[in-house]
């Protein structure tokens, strides 16, 4: 491999790139994240590997993230994809037009999950010509737009030829890790590599040197090849200095020989990397009131500080480039960035930029300009530049209170971006003293979207719901909407106390708003689902929501969800979860996704298994950290019911390690509720019921007022077999007038299913046939839980031939299911009787994936590889690789035998 002589040590990492390059030669792509300290080796690693890449032919792309390059969107990327760009007109319209949008060709600024699903299909159309290494150096300091496709991209790169190589300082790791896997750790080389290192660059030094040198390059490969160069120059009193300082003090101090015109050229190269060679040349003349030519850059070249590429003069190292900058003097500085804004005219967005930074102190005309800029650039789509801009301009404004609502309003489009760590930021910045009561609610509803903090629930939704109260009433009616909307999530996912439910409520009803107004529903749905839920669902039931407004169906299906309302809640989030799937905002779709919940009930567990699945991808992929608790804790209990003890059980480990899981009982309750179904069919009743009776005990952590009658039938199934029907029926005793109170289909199932299966012998007759009466159809496993038991007890009844009937549906009911260890038991019981029992044939969900049901459904529906793709925001390489698997499996020779193959299995 070449380069290898400055990789010295570096045996094991070198064999692992190797390893991957051939991976991806093969067509078995995936993405490696090295991170470490400035100077460790990273570039010197990733410029190996694609020199390496390049000799066995792949396709190189590389890019480095700039600091001032945060700016604007997609100028990472773009750079990356430089040879490629002219093979975007290959591509099908739709990425042809995003791609174009993305790079300027447009005004507006498309979605970052579009434009990343675009970047795969051109990368994975050029691996089929040549495999592709996508290089991306220095990710921490990449705009968020590319850095953000280089994400989507890189968790997709597997069953393609392409390697996604990322490298970040170790402080750029968390958002910028997500989907890098494996990960490399870049340490500092060990004490013999070391000293072959020094001694290879630098043979001449006295042993006093040498050793003075190996103590303060502690292992950093840099800090061996360039101290040397300055360790008897280095000023006194840097000893002390971290090494990342030392180091750049010796960068910096290797300009001092060079000329006026050198330097000029060095800071106006540093100050804005990727301008055109002339351009640079011109501002470095402004800087120094002469002409510089380019016997400049070849002295700077000759220096050893830059190198010459395709694209022009690039530093030897990103430490380079901020030492120069760095340890240039202040009125140099400015003086740089005045004469790029002035060489820069034609693009006004980076004259901006460098007119800003050639500010010191207030200038509110600039900050006005900033504010205009941010303004148009909002109009246009492009949000990622409005916010740098937002951003820049509080820091020039003297008012506190206009440079507070100036940071509130960067940090709610900052949250629009999903740039979590940069709305913190933001929002750490405006001071609460200077906001008037709209500037109050947005920082609340943008500090709920940057973390959700477990702690304190009730004097967080206090705050919430005064604050979007004083937003109302000062006519921001869309800003407390919003909040009021989170702060009764927050109560329904924290569980709220009384008198939270209470406030809510009351500030629900004094909201100017018609009877049907989908805020209010959804709060009293959250907030007072006993109180007010009979009511709701009244309204629920004659509404017909415009199916294009995601907004309204999403808070609809959302409330439904939360009292149990299955088959509403159902419909409207698989509406929105449509609007949000067509938009790309992956976000969303995760929380609509969370449909999966109710889909489990209505007995539809292919369907939640694959929302389920989706869901918890996307949350993951998003940074939804709520909404990953809520798919999680259904994908396990989707599993645990399919007969998949491993998954459900491995999912529960999951949960279990993550510290928000026991400040969210919505999503805690489920998770004992697997863990008690795991015991359940373990065999180990007396573990399971102890487990689920966690869940009505008001003093656990697991209990939810509301959610704990999603457990009664599973409450019910425990006692009977640990025989502690007694104490069941206590746990449940109010449920009877809670019912009553909310006619959901949740508390309709639980009394039903829980009066029948709890009943003493001598009513259970009659309590069976009233549940079978009042229990909803669509409730269709429910159902079959409850034919089961009704069966087991007819046999106890001694009743043999009469217990074969319910035996027999809920056996078949759990095979069209897919329910297997219910099925199981129903088959067990049904050889109890005397009536043997065939084998269970496999269900279609047995033989494929929960992204290939989708899949396969979606191409029976007659949709393109590509159309599926964009649908699921994989490549349509990907969508046939998968399909070649699925046609076997499914017996059949290609698409057009789907829709058959599909009817025909059994479910």
């Amino acid at each position: 491999m070449t380069g290898v002589a400055s990789m010295i040590g570096r045996d094991a990492e070198l064999g692992m790139a190797r390893g991957l390059l051939d991976e991806a030669a093969a067509g078995n792509g995936t993405a490696l994240l090295i991170h470490g300290p400035a100077g460790v080796g990273k570039t010197a690693l990733l410029r190996a590997v694609a020199a390496e890449a390049t000799v066995r032919g792949f396709t190189v792309l590389r890019a480095a993230g700039i600091e001032a390059e945060r700016w604007f969107p997609f100028a990472a990327l773009h750079l990356l994809l430089q040879p490629l760009l002219a093979e975007i007109d290959r591509l099908p319209a739709a990425h042809r037009s995003v791609l174009r949008v993305a790079f300027g060709a447009d005004d507006a600024e498309p979605d970052v999950y579009r434009v990343g699903l675009a970047v795969l299909e051109l990368l994975a159309e050029a691996a089929t010509e040549r495999p592709v290494l996508a290089v991306a150096d220095d990710v921490q300091w990449m705009d968020p737009s590319s850095r953000d496709v280089m994400l989507f991209v890189a968790r997709r790169a597997h069953g393609h030829a392409l390697l996604v190589l990322g490298a970040t300082r170790p402080e750029g790791t968390g958002r910028v890790g997500r989907g890098y896997t494996p990960e490399l750790a870049l340490g500092p080389l060990d004490e013999p590599a070391s000293a072959e290192l020094l001694d290879a660059g630098a043979p001449g030094l006295s042993p006093r040197l040498r050793a003075l040198v190996l103590d303060r390059a502690a292992g950093n490969p840099l800090a061996l090849i360039e101290l040397p160069k300055a360790v008897q120059a280095t000023p006194a009193g840097t000893d002390d200095l971290p090494l990342t300082q030392r180091l750049e003090t010796a960068f910096a101090a290797r300009t001092d020989s060079t000329s006026p015109s050198c330097r000029a050229l060095l800071l106006v190269l540093a100050a804005e990397p990727h301008a055109p060679l002339d351009r640079l040349l011109e501002a470095a003349g402004q800087v120094t009131g002469s002409i510089v030519t380019i016997d400049a850059l070849q002295e700077a070249v000759d220096a050893g500080l830059v190198t010459m590429t395709a694209d022009g003069p690039e530093f030897r190292h990103p430490l380079m480039r901020s030492a120069i900058y760095n340890r240039a003097r202040v009125t140099h500085r400015l003086a740089a960035h005045r004469a790029l804004a002035a060489v820069l005219a034609d693009r006004p967005d980076r004259q901006l930029f460098h007119e800003a930074a050639a500010t010191i102190g207030p200038d509110e005309e600039l900050a006005g300009r900033l504010e205009r800029f941010a303004d148009a650039a909002q109009a246009r789509g492009k949000v990622a530049a409005a916010v740098p801009a937002l951003q820049q301009a509080a820091s020039l404004v003297r008012d506190p209170r206009r440079r507070t609502g100036i940071l509130v309003r960067a940090a709610e489009l900052s949250g629009q971006l999903s740039d979590r760590r940069r709305t913190r930021a933001l929002l750490a910045g405006a001071d609460p003293g200077e906001m008037g009561p709209v500037e109050r609610a947005r920082l609340l509803l943008v500090s709920d979207s940057a973390a959700f903090e477990p702690d304190e629930p009730h004097r967080r939704i206090h705050d919430m719901v005064t604050a979007a109260s004083g937003a109302a009433a000062a006519g921001a009616r869309d800003v407390a909407d919003n909040l009021l909307w989170r702060a009764a999530a927050r109560c329904f996912f924290q569980d709220g106390d009384a008198a939270t439910r209470a406030e809510l409520g009351a500030a629900a009803d004094g909201w100017d708003a018609s009877p049907d107004d989908p805020v209010v529903l959804t709060v009293r749905a959250y907030a007072q689902p006993y109180e007010r839920g009979a009511d709701v669902l009244a309204h629920l039931d004659r509404l017909d929501p415009d199916r294009a407004d995601g907004r309204t169906l999403h808070y609809l299906g959302s409330g439904a969800m939360g009292f149990g309302d299955f088959t509403h809640s159902t419909r409207w989030l698989a509406q929105a979860a449509a609007i949000w799937r067509a938009q790309g905002r992956l976000g969303l779709l995760a929380r609509a996704l969370a449909g999966a919940w109710p889909r489990y009930y209505l007995g539809q567990l292919d369907q939640a298994r694959t929302d389920a699945a989706e869901g918890v991808a996307l949350a993951k992929e998003t940074g939804e950290a709520i909404v990953s608790l809520g798919v999680r804790s259904v994908a396990g209990l989707v599993a645990v019911t399919r007969g998949e003890p491993g998954p459900a059980e491995e999912m529960v480990r999951d949960l279990r390690a993550d510290p928000l899981l026991m400040g969210m009982p919505f999503a805690s309750s489920i998770t004992l509720q697997v863990e008690g179904l795991l015991a359940l069919f373990g065999g180990r009743a007396d573990e399971a019921y102890d487990q689920l009776a966690r869940v009505f005990d008001p003093a656990d952590p697991h209990f939810h007022s509301v959610s704990r009658w999603l457990v009664a039938p599973d409450l019910a199934d425990a006692a009977l077999a640990a025989g502690t029907v007694e104490q069941a029926r206590e746990l449940v005793a109010e449920l009877p007038s809670l019912a009553r109170r909310l006619p959901t289909e949740m508390m309709t199932m639980a009394y039903a299913y829980t009066s029948a299966v709890l009943a003493p012998d001598d009513d259970a007759e009659n309590r069976y046939a009233e549940a079978f009466a009042t229990l909803p159809a669509s409730l269709q496993l429910v159902r079959a839980r409850l034919h089961l038991n009704h069966g087991r007890w007819l046999r106890r009844q001694r009743r043999q031939l009469d217990a074969r009937a319910p035996l027999r549906t809920a056996r078949d009911e759990f095979d069209r299911l897919g329910a297997r260890p219910w099925a199981e038991l129903a088959r067990d019981q049904l050889r109890a009787t005397g009536e043997s029992s065939g084998r269970r044939h496999e269900n279609l969900s047995d033989k494929l994936s929960a992204q290939e049901m989708q899949i396969a459904a979606l191409a029976a529906e007659g949709l393109t590889n590509r159309e599926i793709g964009q649908r699921l925001f994989i490549s349509h390489r990907t969508v046939g690789a998968h399909l070649y698997r699925i046609y076997p499996r499914l017996g059949v020779s290609g698409r057009r035998q789907l829709a058959a193959a599909l009817s025909t299995t059994a479910r």
